[in-house]
């Protein structure tokens, strides 16, 4: 849930469970975030730094049109991907000392949310597209498929899951 819209009773439970105020709470929601920030950026980073060479590989000129196709639409959800996970750096920036760590925690959890949700679906697409180029165009739907479903799984239906019983 965003900080801006935190229930009063998550606020009333930080203040006696952690002994924090508003602003310590807010303070640790942004650095827990930056923590799971880094590791999404590492990841999609060296993605996308990958698939900026696949271009340049002696059998691209090969690749069948709609593998081309899958590969650019990988290529623009890695990129993507990337300019979401590393927004809020830059939003930190545009916003240090003006006392807007509300904002700024909200926002990073929106771009982060959105960025982890497109760094799933450039995965998915590169799945397709290596199973195309290896095994055939049916082996790459299937192993995307199974990709979406896992990631699905792992990354929307158990949080869920977990929220649902702790809250």
């Amino acid at each position: 849930m965003a900080a801006d819209s935190d229930p009063p009773a998550d606020a009333a439970w930080n203040e006696a469970a952690r002994d924090e105020t508003e602003t310590e709470r807010l303070d640790r929601n942004w650095n827990d975030l930056l923590q799971e920030l880094r590791v999404a950026q590492t990841g999609v980073q060296l993605l996308t730094g990958l698939l900026l060479t696949v271009p340049f590989q002696s059998r691209f000129p090969d690749l069948l049109t709609h593998q081309r196709v899958v590969y650019l639409v990988a290529l623009g959800l890695s990129i993507t991907a990337t300019g979401l996970l590393i927004a809020p750096v830059l939003l930190h920036r545009l916003l240090f000392r003006l006392h807007a760590r509300r904002p700024l925690v909200a926002a990073g959890q929106a771009f982060a949310i959105a960025g982890l949700g497109t760094l799933g679906f450039a995965v998915v697409a590169v799945v397709d597209l290596i199973f195309d180029v290896v095994l055939g165009a049916a082996a790459g739907v299937i192993a995307a498929a199974c990709a979406l479903a896992v990631f699905a799984a792992l990354w929307l239906v158990f949080p869920m899951v977990v929220r649902r019983r702790v809250g």
